[in-house]
């Protein structure tokens, strides 16, 4: 991994330590909370006590259904009082220094010392008169002094999702508590009648004059529309409508059924004519319907019923046959005649209907030119009926409003839309100051202000930090302290210590390669022969450098991990890998199986270590068959990542979460993977957005061909082998063409393999 771009902190906050320091210092924080306490308690103990009490005034439409204007619905006063801006102008209205001036009037209250009627003020208050920080009370007028001491203590609001108000007051006097916020309610609705009879009276005097203009214009407007009917003739019909207009009306009815009349008998006479040409009697139901016709058909029907009995016994030119046939030509013709005198007939028909037709249409013509002249007329006619009208419903308008508001005024029937429906009392308990609550709260405030500080000054003298993981405090920590303690008495004669390599022995193999404490255990006599070597050489392998045969010192032996034989895939456990991948907080692996699906599982456990050990998580199935997710899910029919380059899926659909452990899950998906393949250079964009939503993002490849991870690598990428046999022939060779492409010797991952050395930069990428 990069280290300029997972960069780790140098220290870390201890929380053990940090809040161990309240523990600490638990009796210090105890009786600086108590002090505090108990001066809240004396300063309460010598505040003035309080009493509070309160009016409560429901804003309603008190009229009945009675007294309620005839003009207005029944339930319009009432919707226009459920408004909920007109409930909060009352508020304001209750709250004007109109009622608070009336009200300090009637109560005397510049008569009380609590209102500052004489402009006294205590020495605090002198002293911020002579800073400039206070205005002088002195100078204001004794009622302004009255009404701002009774703005402050009065409280005046609404109640949430209801029309009530409540007045609500405070006074060191309980009878005064409970007076004010009456009087102030009783102000209110005696201002709300007198406001409603100034309105009422008003609207009387506005009404008479106006009523008596709306008369005189309504007598002009009907002598005008009267005088106008009489000179243009006007006459009026039936549904309001003028004479001629009605008769047009009328006869254009009649034509339209007399043309119906004339087309239906020219078609019949049409039809009648081709049957007859056809010789077709039953197509005609005309001629059919004919009483004579009826009685020819019965007499064919008749006649060519005895043809077909006689025809089995007798000749064609047998006298009877002869005779029969005779009988149907002869009925026949008589058919043939009856036919004409049909269509004789409705021919005779139509030719009627169209001289009606004609005399209708002339008459229409007439009339239209009639109806023209008429409709002029009533154009001019309607709009001096529709001035006549808007006078005359004015004027009914105003004269019951105006008997309406004479009525009420004469009554004095207005009462106001407020009533006072829960009136106040004296209270008996003050509501300032309340003992319990106020040392409740400076007990818990006190407690967590002083636990505050002591936190913060824990933090800030560094006692509460530590190094933090990964940084080279923390490495030298975790490594050199606990390696150096066997060769505190190196040995005189450069043998190898009893202890030491029992240690190391006990150790399980990637314990055992990766400290190089561990490494100098294992080779005593060179590191005791050449300690500054040694040390370069530890040094070396924390940077991740690569220490090659050709380097090392003369007379050195090389460890048995880097023997030139050892070279090609090396082997690492899961285990390991892990958690160097861990240390190096995250980034992308990908992984190739060669072995196939069996192999697949090595990544599985990967990155269930990886996820199990806090870092997010996620890894992506790029396999063909899809075993290593199919071995993570429920199903095997979930969406993957191949719905999602087929445009089947969405983003957030193909993520699932793996069944034993924290890792999050992208199957290969259900798609045609041939399909899907087609958007193959979407997958370095998905990865992108996958690497800024987790630490780790896991890639398996499966039996994948080397040239073919360019796709899914990038400059920062882990590039591993996953295993069963590291010495397989399919191993070794994929290997060998990663190395080729310039990824340097790659690790074969084993669920159990001997440990190798850390992961190093080979080339353009981490392999």
């Amino acid at each position: 991994m990069s280290d300029a771009r997972y960069a780790a902190s140098d220290v870390d906050v201890d929380l053990g330590r940090l809040f161990g320091s309240l523990a600490r210092n638990w009796l210090r924080i105890l009786l600086a909370a108590l002090a505090i306490t108990g001066l809240a308690w004396v300063l309460a103990g010598l505040a003035t006590p309080l009493y509070r009490a309160e009016t409560r005034i429901l804003i309603e439409a008190r009229e009945s259904v009675y007294t309620r204007p005839a003009s207005t619905g029944l339930g319009e006063g009432d919707r226009s009082l459920l408004d909920q801006e007109t409930v909060a102008s009352q508020v304001e209205v209750i709250g004007s220094v109109d009622i608070l001036r009336e009200v300090a009037r009637q109560l005397d209250l510049a008569s009380h010392a609590e209102f500052g009627a004489a402009g006294e003020t205590s020495t605090l208050g002198n002293l911020l008169i002579l800073a400039g920080l206070k205005s002088d009370p002195s100078q204001a007028s004794v009622e302004e002094r009255v009404l701002r001491s009774l703005q402050q203590r009065l409280s005046i609001h609404q109640v949430s999702g209801s029309r009530v108000i409540v007045v609500r007051f405070s006074s060191p006097d309980p009878e005064l508590a409970a007076t004010v916020p009456n009087a102030v309610a009783d102000a209110y609705v005696a201002g709300q009648e007198q406001a409603k009879r100034l309105t009422n009276a008003g609207a009387t005097e506005w009404l008479e004059p106006e009523i008596e203009d709306l008369r005189r214009r309504v007598r002009d407007a009907e002598a005008r529309v009267a005088e106008y009917r009489a000179s243009s003739g006007l006459l009026m019909g039936q549904n309001n409508s003028v004479l001629p207009t009605q008769a047009l009306a009328e006869l254009s009815t009649e034509l339209t059924r007399v043309r119906a009349e004339r087309t239906s008998a020219e078609a019949r006479a049409a039809t009648i004519r081709e049957a007859l040409a056809a010789g077709r009697v039953e197509a005609m139901p005309d001629v059919l319907a004919a009483p004579m016709v009826q009685r020819l058909r019965e007499r064919q029907a008749q006649i060519e019923a005895e043809l077909a009995d006689l025809s089995a016994a007798l000749l064609e030119n047998h006298p009877r046959m002869r005779a029969l046939r005779a009988q149907l030509e002869e009925t026949g013709r008589q058919v043939q005649a009856e036919m004409r005198k049909v269509l004789a007939a409705v021919e005779n028909e139509a030719g009627s209907a169209r001289q009606r037709e004609s005399g209708l249409v002339a008459e229409v013509n007439r009339l239209k030119a009639a109806s023209a002249q008429a409709g002029d007329d009533e154009v001019e006619l309607r709009a001096l009926e529709r001035e006549a009208s808007a006078q005359r419903a004015l004027l009914e308008s105003y004269l019951t409003r105006y008997r309406e508001a004479a009525a009420r005024s004469d009554r004095n029937s207005l009462p106001a839309d407020a009533r006072v429906f829960a009136r106040a009392t004296p209270p008996h308990e003050a509501y300032f100051p309340k003992m319990m609550p106020i040392l409740a709260t400076a007990f818990g405030g006190s407690l967590l202000v002083i636990s505050v500080v002591v936190l913060l000054r824990e933090l800030f003298s560094g006692r509460a930090m530590r190094p933090a993981a990964g940084s080279p405090a923390w490495v030298e920590e975790q490594h050199f302290a606990p390696a150096q303690a066997p060769t505190m008495e190196p040995a005189m004669d450069h043998e190898t210590p009893a202890a030491p390599v029992a240690a190391v022995e006990d150790a399980p193999p990637a314990a055992a390669a990766s400290t190089p404490a561990a490494q100098h255990a294992a080779h005593p006599v060179e590191s005791a022969g050449n300690p500054d070597e040694e040390d370069d050489q530890t040094m070396a392998w924390f940077k991740h450098e690569e220490v090659r045969p050709e380097d090392k010192m003369p007379g050195e032996t090389m460890p048995a991990d880097m023997m030139p034989e050892e070279l090609g895939p090396e082997e690492i456990t899961v285990a390991g890998i892990a958690d160097q991948l861990i240390g190096e907080e995250g980034g992308r692996v990908v992984f190739i199986s060669p072995e196939g699906d069996e192999a697949t599982a090595v990544s599985v456990l990967v990155a269930r270590e990886i996820a199990d050990a806090g870092l997010r998580t996620v890894f992506v199935d790029l396999t063909w068959s899809g075993a290593p997710s199919a071995a993570m899910l429920e199903s095997r029919r979930d969406p993957g990542i191949t719905n999602l380059l087929a445009g089947r899926a969405r983003f957030g659909d193909i993520v699932q979460g793996d069944l034993y452990s924290r890792c999050h899950v992208i199957a290969a998906g259900t798609a045609d993977p041939a399909r899907a393949m087609r958007a193959a250079d979407r997958l370095p964009m998905i990865l992108d957005g996958l690497h800024s939503a987790y630490d780790v993002v896991v890639v398996e490849c499966g039996a994948a061909e080397a040239q073919t991870i360019d796709t899914v690598a990038d400059d920062y990428t882990e590039v591993l082998i996953g295993a069963i046999d590291p010495r397989a022939p399919a191993v070794a060779a994929v290997a060998d063409d990663l190395e080729a492409l310039g990824y340097g010797q790659v690790l074969a991952v084993t669920p159990t393999g001997r440990a190798a050395r850390r992961l190093r930069k080979r080339g353009r990428f981490a392999a």
